[in-house]
């Protein structure tokens, strides 16, 4: 199926644009404030799709939202689980800063699943397979990332439009039928420029989605369908983390995961998705915050601001 993808025109747009910025100064990224809202999302609990936890998670995002005075929209639509609540109403938010131009290549796209998974499926032990997890890192070290990257935009309104996509219903996915997982990016790409959906596939330079960023002994290469699919994007991004320095972040072939970034990249758009995928309590009862660190989600946030900050 990914053979059909659709040619990335937009790239060009990207790389040819002018800086937006010039001479501005960079903003600070803060790995402790986004650890921080790392433990409080764990702390209301497992946001399953449809659950308290979950609804109580977009309410925090779109509250935060409007107090900063950036644009906010939900996304909202009736759907089937695969497990966990069934039907249920999935919330994509969309956080909007910067310049509301919408014209071709004049958006950046970062993105994250709000939710966690249902079930503990890979836990080693069998007891506690039909729990829920934390999802400290997968999920909520994404969503750190991009809450304090909220703060950071209202404050220093960058001179390029940002759009911050939090996705629902990346997790609740039956094993080994991939179209059961990322449920809300498949919507959210499928009804671009609807009228409950803001965002216009030509607006936008690049995608970046960041799932499981947050593992303390960080190790991300550059994932299969992002290379395979969005090359010279993917290769952009990695080149500014070597740049940088951050030692988290390897320009080496990484394995292809089907994540929040490859229904964007069936529409054409350039996306890529930085993803630790060794993490040994993938889906356990051990993905806790003591499982991670604020200095990788410090090392994600430095890429994000250089990115947004000297495009």
């Amino acid at each position: 199926m990914y053979s059909k993808f659709k040619s990335v025109v937009l790239l060009a747009i990207f790389f040819t644009l002018p800086s937006l910025v010039g001479a501005a100064q960079i903003p600070d990224f803060s790995g402790q404030e986004a650890m921080e809202f790392l433990v409080t999302q764990c702390e209301l609990g497992p946001r399953i799709p449809g659950s308290e936890a979950n609804l109580a998670l977009r309410n925090l995002i779109v509250s935060k939202a409007r107090k900063l005075k950036l644009s906010v929209t939900v996304h909202a639509f009736q759907t089937e689980m695969p497990m966990g609540n069934s039907p249920v109403e999935l919330g994509n938010i969309i956080v909007s800063a910067g310049e509301r131009d919408f014209s071709p290549g004049t958006r950046f796209w970062l993105g994250a699943h709000y939710d966690t998974r249902p079930i503990s499926d890979r836990d080693p032990d069998p007891g506690n397979h039909s729990k829920s997890i934390d999802g400290a890192n997968d999920g909520a070290s994404g969503v750190a990332v991009l809450w304090h990257l909220m703060d950071i935009l209202a404050e220093n309104p960058p001179s390029m439009g940002v759009d911050l996509l939090f996705f629902d219903g990346e997790d609740s996915g039956t094993s080994g039928q991939l179209n059961s997982f990322c449920i809300g990016s498949q919507k959210l790409a499928s009804t671009m420029g609807d009228f409950d959906n803001p965002l216009e596939a030509a607006s936008c330079r690049g995608l970046i989605v960041l799932d499981m960023i947050g593992d303390k002994d960080l190790f991300v290469p550059m994932e299969g369908y992002s290379l395979r699919n969005a090359p010279e994007f993917t290769r952009f991004i990695f080149q500014r983390a070597v740049n940088l320095g951050l030692p988290g972040f390897s320009m080496t072939p990484g394995r292809a995961v089907f994540d929040d970034h490859v229904p964007f990249l069936q529409q054409g758009i350039p996306a890529v998705d930085l993803i630790d995928f060794d993490y040994s309590v993938w889906h356990t009862q051990g993905d806790v915050p003591s499982a991670c660190s604020p200095a990788s989600l410090q090392q994600v946030g430095d890429l994000l601001i250089d990115v947004i900050y000297r495009p």
